[in-house]
């Protein structure tokens, strides 16, 4: 328990030490060298260690109404810019669908209709930044292991890619759209939700309407919001930089367990 805590405490500590010396955000984290490396082995000794120890479905703290933070702060991308997002947003995502694909039997679109007449699930948990950051609010959305069950997982089945819509370079090839990858470990976790609504309400476009990941033990740059499609795949060597995710092609680590 103790390594766990001081893990998270790294993590956090050394975004936070950055800003005080004049390193913002994300950012001033993948330009220390030196930060880089103790994440590095951080990264595998935690992976290794969790999931030696820990049960692979092992809750992340929940918690009750009263915890519930009076203000959530938006992490990422507050609006995506595009004019397709733009378009969806105007018709309240009526026309939006989630799209999953890759080493499945069965590719699925699903609206927004779709995902909320499935069995859902709503958990009070923490939200943990890098940047230094916490807030605890109250998710209800869809759990992501049986979508995929329903989808037929095919033979080589190992990680969920997420495609988001929102930007955060402009760049020829698209590795500056946002993405994420988790394990099927962590896809079949009970906590790992497709969530549509906070505190009660359907999400706000900051909060990464209409669709975001919960994936509560791990970091929130993992949380993808604006969630578009999802594929399965054996690999994700193949997607632009190769280590799984925006931030993590940026220096990042892969596997930002808690």
């Amino acid at each position: 328990m103790t390594f766990f805590i001081t893990r998270r405490r790294l993590l956090i500590g050394s975004a936070a030490g950055l800003s005080a010396i004049g390193l913002t955000g994300c950012d001033g984290v993948v330009q220390n060298i030196k930060v880089q490396n103790v994440l590095a082995m951080a990264e595998k000794l935690t992976m290794k260690s969790q999931r030696l120890l820990v049960p692979k479905d092992k809750l992340a703290r929940e918690f009750s109404e009263a915890d519930i933070s009076p203000t959530f702060r938006p992490n990422g991308t507050s609006q995506p810019d595009s004019e397709d997002y733009a378009r969806m947003m105007a018709t309240g995502f009526a026309d939006w669908r989630l799209k999953i694909d890759g080493l499945v039997e069965h590719p699925v679109e699903l609206s927004l209709a779709d995902l909320k007449k499935l069995p859902s699930r709503t958990q009070i948990t923490r939200h943990d930044c890098v940047e230094g950051w916490s807030a605890i609010g109250k998710w209800t959305g869809v759990p992501l292991g049986p979508i995929l069950q329903s989808a037929g997982l095919k033979p080589g089945a190992r990680y969920a890619v997420f495609y988001c819509a929102d930007q955060l370079e402009q760049t020829i090839d698209g590795s500056g759209t946002y993405y994420e990858s988790i394990d099927l470990i962590d896809a079949f976790h009970p906590q790992t939700i497709l969530a549509y609504q906070l505190n009660g309400k359907d999400l706000e476009v900051a909060h990464g309407a209409p669709l975001r990941l919960r994936v509560e033990r791990h970091l929130g740059y993992k949380h993808a919001k604006y969630l578009m499609r999802i594929e399965i795949k054996d690999s994700f060597a193949s997607l632009w930089g190769g280590k799984g995710g925006f931030w993590e092609d940026r220096g990042y680590e892969w596997y930002a367990g808690i």
